[in-house]
């Protein structure tokens, strides 16, 4: 690590903080000629292989992921700034994994685990493209399965609520 203001070799570390939502880890430090301080950024290299339907295999982009995610989410309550979280924890549950590799039909699973609970549509939306539904019937079963556990959703609530 060059010093910025001296392009000296050797520094060491003063202070070192996970940067989560950017998926590194900030370190404060020294220049051991100079004595100036100065911070880098650390990023993890996520290298995980999608394995796309059609055989091939592409390195893994959370700006691909957000723009997905952007693409289910618009028009709906679910604002940039959610999606941007959302697309950092999916990261960070990969990242988590150690995995080398994952199929574009895992990588779809786990977002729709993650939107089911945030938005209805978006969750819709995304299911359409990832689990390429043949006909409106695929469609109107996926839709009724989540109007079921909806249903039981709200009755389970208002059974604890009258237990109180």
């Amino acid at each position: 690590m060059l010093c910025p203001f001296c392009n000296h070799s050797e520094s060491k570390v003063t202070d070192s903080r996970n940067a989560i939502e950017q998926n590194a880890i900030r370190r404060r430090r020294e220049c051991l000629e100079c004595q100036k301080r100065f911070t880098t950024f650390e990023t993890v290299d996520l290298t995980i292989q999608v394995h796309k339907r059609d055989g091939r295999y592409e390195d893994f982009q959370q700006d691909k992921l957000v723009r997905g995610l952007d693409a289910a989410c618009r028009h709906t309550r679910i604002s940039h700034e959610q999606v941007l979280s959302l697309a950092s924890q999916i990261t960070a549950t990969l990242m988590e994994r150690q995995i080398r590799e994952i199929s574009t039909t895992e990588l779809g699973a786990i977002v729709m685990r993650h939107l089911k609970g945030l938005d209805t549509v978006s969750y819709i939306r995304f299911a359409c493209v990832y689990r390429r539904f043949k006909d409106m019937d695929e469609l109107m079963d996926e839709i009724q399965s989540i109007s079921i556990e909806e249903e039981a959703l709200t009755k389970e609530g208002e059974h604890a609520s009258h237990k109180n």
